[in-house]
């Protein structure tokens, strides 16, 4: 039997553990994996749920609804207010715990409805490794995270979303939007959706793995792969590049010579601050 499946095994036998399962669920690959493990183990004893703000790239909802509808699990969608929270809004170096700790919350209040006990999230054991304040508010409302209990790492959990023939094995990551947002700036719908937009206009032009960070007077900081930036340098494309982002309401386009990183915003963190944590066993 091959190394992948085993791990499938693994994870259902652990999620089957729990008394029931409710699981926070983006539609990203890591809570697919989830999703998907939760409903073998406990049939319909196992909800999915999405929250749904500004912070959502848009199409990524109805990416978890078809997702959600192939595995074959209960799912609903819940509103989440951390806009309310000027916490949130004020965009602190913790700023992602004061979203998780609002969407915790809400998923804790949908506990005794379906009849279930345990919350779990589709952390790994290589999120341990990163600046994860969500998770501190994970530990806080007790919610597991069956993929890093297991040891699974990120390329793991790839490799179970495919042998389930889940549709968003090879999806890029994506994070919320509020993480594209330099910390100590202000996080709005407005400035969230202009990100968005650029985004969506990068994907359009060839360049699915990207990110549009949002700095201080409205400065746009582009990051593609390392490999794609001499097609994005391209005296037109950089034109056209900067046209189409200041008609989004940005003053200022710049490229990243360093290119595509996963959560660079938090390399300006000093150490002493930064918030790593470990999973639950």
């Amino acid at each position: 039997m091959s190394n992948v499946h085993l791990q499938a095994e693994q994870l259902v036998r652990h999620v089957a553990g729990y008394d029931g399962c409710l699981v926070a669920f983006s539609g990203g690959v890591d809570s697919s994996v989830v999703a998907q493990a939760a409903r073998l183990a406990w049939d319909d004893r196992a909800i999915a749920v999405t929250g749904e703000s500004a912070a959502v790239a848009e199409g990524e909802i109805d990416v978890a609804r078809r997702v959600a509808r192939q595995i074959g699990i209960r799912h609903e969608v819940i509103a989440t207010a951390e806009f309310a929270n000027s916490n949130y809004t004020a965009n602190p170096t913790n700023r992602c715990y004061f979203c998780k700790d609002e969407l915790y919350t809400r998923l804790g209040e949908l506990l005794a409805r379906f009849g279930v006990e345990v919350m779990v999230n589709g952390a790994n054991a290589d999120d341990y490794n990163d600046h994860r304040p969500g998770m501190i508010a994970a530990a806080e409302h007790q919610v597991r995270s069956p993929l890093a209990e297991c040891g699974f790492t990120k390329a793991d959990v790839r490799e179970l979303a495919r042998h389930w023939k889940l549709p968003v094995w090879d999806k890029p990551a994506t994070p919320c939007l509020a993480s594209r947002v330099a910390y100590g700036e202000e996080v709005t719908p407005h400035r969230l959706r202009m990100i968005d937009l650029a985004e969506q206009y990068l994907r359009g032009e060839g360049f699915p793995v990207c990110r549009v960070r949002y700095h201080r007077d409205d400065l746009a900081r582009v990051e593609v792969p390392l490999e794609e930036l001499p097609r994005l340098m391209k005296e037109a494309s950089l034109a056209q590049l900067d046209a189409h982002l200041k008609s989004l309401g940005f003053r200022y386009v710049t490229i990243d010579p360093a290119g595509f990183r996963s959560g660079s915003q938090n390399e300006a963190i000093p150490t002493e601050l930064l918030q790593i944590s470990r999973p639950a066993r």
